[in-house]
């Protein structure tokens, strides 16, 4: 990593801890940290497929900040970024498809996530899902969360930094981004 590297990965951190302080103040904790969550800073992580290891560090980082910050417990603390960590890397794996990379994407958060979330007495399962366990019902609110940042926030806004009339500013400052094709 250069230096360019180093700043893009603090940026995307601030960015992931930011996007979540902001939206835990006005739309409330229970949308960052619940049974149907939906972290609005997962989207950067389908920048992964665009600027790679930078928003894949960056993400996790984020992720770490945050979590630690808003406290659940330790499990959440080192799980959230592991899933964060998986979900970043797969998109960048995956990035010559890149709808396909940010709805696997969605995949580890889901069950990592999900996985795990349910250990929480306070965090309650709605009521069309309780007849489920408790831990099949997490993942499956955790997933279609997950898919809603990645799929529907995210790959548009992949597809709109992609665009050459963007890109091609940010290059000639010095972006370095990565060949889809």
């Amino acid at each position: 990593m250069d230096a360019r590297d180093i700043s893009l990965t603090a940026i995307f951190t601030s960015l992931y801890v930011v996007f979540n302080a902001v939206q835990m103040t006005v739309a409330g904790g229970y949308t960052i940290y619940g049974a149907v969550q939906l972290r609005v800073a997962d989207c950067l992580m389908a920048l992964s497929a665009l600027i790679g290891w930078p928003v894949v560090i960056g993400s996790t980082v984020g992720c770490f900040l945050t979590n630690g910050y808003y406290f659940l417990g330790p499990v959440d603390v080192i799980l959230g970024p592991i899933a964060n960590l998986v979900a970043a890397s797969l998109i960048l794996l995956l990035r010559k498809r890149r709808l396909l990379a940010c709805v696997a994407g969605a995949l580890p958060v889901g069950f990592i996530v999900g996985g795990y979330l349910w250990i929480f007495p306070f965090i309650p399962i709605p009521a069309v899902l309780q007849f489920l366990p408790a831990w099949i019902a997490m993942i499956m609110l955790i997933t279609a969360s997950s898919l809603i940042a990645l799929g529907v926030i995210g790959y548009p806004l992949l597809r709109l930094l992609s665009r050459p009339t963007i890109l091609k500013p940010l290059k000639a400052h010095g972006l370095k981004v990565l060949e889809s094709e």
